[in-house]
């Protein structure tokens, strides 16, 4: 499902500069994790780096972790100079065992749209590395831009896609859409075969508190990872895996009741996400970048997400020689039910007048910071066109069913908001009714896709979608269709859908102006090496007002 590879980018001045930078930070204390990186993981102190998040106009949360035995008082300081002579806030915080050591502080009375430079200082004195922060501007914005992650499997690669964003320093936040972390069990996925040696995943699969600890201590160990987190403010969603393989409001596909109650798995994963990394407690929340955006944060996994449809066992159920009719009848009933949704009442009444209160502002853009894919996507029905005979026999009926299901009118994921269709109906719709130019950041699929967004014919926006910074994407499984021609086929059968590429790994780079909202689509050459060389990029615009991409 990919397009062709886009052809090598030259260094630009901008990015050469950009790295010039960053070796600048280096120099200015910020170099902990400068060069090969790598933060001595000892068994006392400052383990893991540091991170903020949740930025506003004048706070910013700060995270740290200091280990030890016993709960421990920490000193922070946040300050307007690397070299910390001009603090700007100050105060203390607490790493206590019962949070796994990990401290977080609010800075706030901060002045909006300046970096920060902040640290941690341990009751004997230690200091942890130097981070850098920022708070969101007020009034006249014009530029803001946003590096764009998800799906981040350890097992299956080095984050070089960090480690680009890292070396690029030019964005205002880094935005985490889910998959932060997979919990499986070593060998399971990657498989052994599929894994990199050098980057061994727990035995165990998370399924504990101690244990969705020590996957997060796993991946935050990552260098790449802790340099993001160190030069940027993130806000950060999560999606599945961070509990289990597509995750509801009730229960998950890889939760089976033998591995213990679901409300108290999943609250231990909630509990180990906000240690490890700074969030608020907010389920779901906006963040207003001056005149220019509202980002809005969207919960759609855990407080009000029904069970998802299984086309397979519609299709598993039709008596023989009647799968079509069983898909028709599931789409015409339970499918388009109007009580199905993602958000629940009370998140769809609150972007509803966030929506309406942003457009009414007269902000160009009303960004949805979220999961999974809004557009409409369905699987070519030529698809099995070509497949090897001794394809594996879960690979065909999957093809048999995906395939099948489109010549019926039926997307190919469930999971999705393909899944929910009344929902969607409601969202798209309640940003109409707001008057908004609605911009959707979307993960999750390990693939990237740039989709013009409508209801009922009417323009509604676009949804630029992110492909994974390790994940395998269809690559993996379609090996018998070359990417340009499979992303031909399904852009052809997908009215909405104006570009894909679902054979490269990397990030996203957003930036807003007042006039335009543009991704780049940043592609690694590789994530079985470590290294941060781009094989191409893709860039998509819209303008503002226009509610659609402008033609290539």
């Amino acid at each position: 499902m990919t397009a062709a590879k886009p052809a090598a980018a030259p260094e630009t001045p901008a990015l050469t500069a950009s790295r010039r930078n960053a070796l600048k930070l280096g120099l200015l204390g910020l170099g902990g994790l400068a060069g090969a990186p790598a933060l001595a993981l000892g068994s006392k102190g400052f383990t893991h780096g540091v991170a903020s998040g949740e930025p506003g106009p004048a706070q910013v949360l700060l995270w740290t972790r200091y280990l030890s035995d016993q709960e421990t008082t920490l000193k922070w300081e946040l300050a307007e100079d690397a070299e910390f002579t001009r603090i700007a806030a100050a105060g203390d915080c607490i790493a206590s065992p019962a949070n796994d050591c990990c401290a977080k502080a609010w800075a706030k009375g901060l002045k909006p749209g300046q970096w920060y430079y902040y640290r941690f200082i341990s009751p004997t004195g230690e200091k942890s590395v130097a981070g850098r922060t920022k708070t969101l501007p007020v009034g006249k914005v014009p530029r803001f831009k946003m590096a764009v992650f998800s799906c981040s499997n350890y097992g299956f690669g080095w984050f070089n896609a960090y480690g680009h964003a890292a070396e690029a320093g030019d964005f205002d936040l880094a935005l985490h859409l889910g998959d932060y972390f997979y919990e499986y069990k070593r060998g399971t996925y990657p498989s052994e075969k599929q894994g990199l040696t050098e980057r061994l995943l727990p035995v165990n699969e998370s399924v504990t508190l101690a244990q969705y600890r020590e996957r997060l201590a796993t991946y935050r160990a990552d260098p790449d990872l802790q340099r993001l987190h160190q030069l940027y403010p993130t806000v950060t969603v999560w999606d599945d895996h961070e509990v289990a393989n597509d995750t509801w409001r009730d229960g998950a596909e890889n939760h089976d009741p033998s591995e213990g109650d679901w409300a108290v798995r999943k609250a231990a994963a909630e509990k180990a996400y906000r240690e490890w990394l700074p969030v608020s407690d907010d389920d779901y929340a906006a963040y207003e970048v001056g005149n220019l955006a509202t980002l809005f944060r969207l919960e759609t996994r855990h407080l009000a997400r029904e069970k998802p449809f299984e086309l397979d066992a519609v299709f598993d159920a039709a008596a023989p020689g009647q799968a079509d009719a069983a898909l028709a009848a599931f789409r015409d009933g339970a499918w388009r039910d109007a009580s199905r949704g993602l958000l629940g009442a009370g998140q769809e009444g609150w972007l509803a007048r966030g929506l309406k209160a942003s457009a009414k502002a007269h902000k160009p853009w009303q960004v949805l910071v979220q999961q999974i894919i809004v557009g409409q996507l369905a699987m070519p029905t030529n698809l099995a066109e070509g497949m090897a005979a001794d394809s594996p026999d879960w690979l065909k009926k999957r093809i048999q069913i995906s395939t099948a299901a489109s010549r019926n009118g039926l997307p190919m994921n469930m999971d999705a908001w393909d899944g929910y269709p009344a929902g969607r109906d409601r969202l798209l719709k309640a940003s109409l009714n707001a008057g908004a130019n609605l911009l959707v950041l979307t993960g999750d699929t390990h693939n990237a896709w740039a989709f013009d967004l409508d209801h009922k014919g009417a323009r509604v926006g676009v949804e630029m979608a992110g492909h994974s910074v390790t994940s395998p994407g269809a690559e993996s499984s379609v090996r018998w269709r070359k990417p340009d021609a499979l992303a031909a086929d399904i852009i052809a059968h997908n009215s909405q859908l104006k570009w894909c590429d679902t054979a490269q790994r990397g990030y996203m780079a957003v930036e807003l102006t007042p006039k335009s909202a543009t991704s780049e689509w940043r592609f690694l050459a590789t994530v079985r090496q470590k290294g941060t060389a781009l094989a191409g990029t893709k860039r998509m615009t819209v303008l503002a007002g226009q509610r659609r991409f402008t033609p290539s």
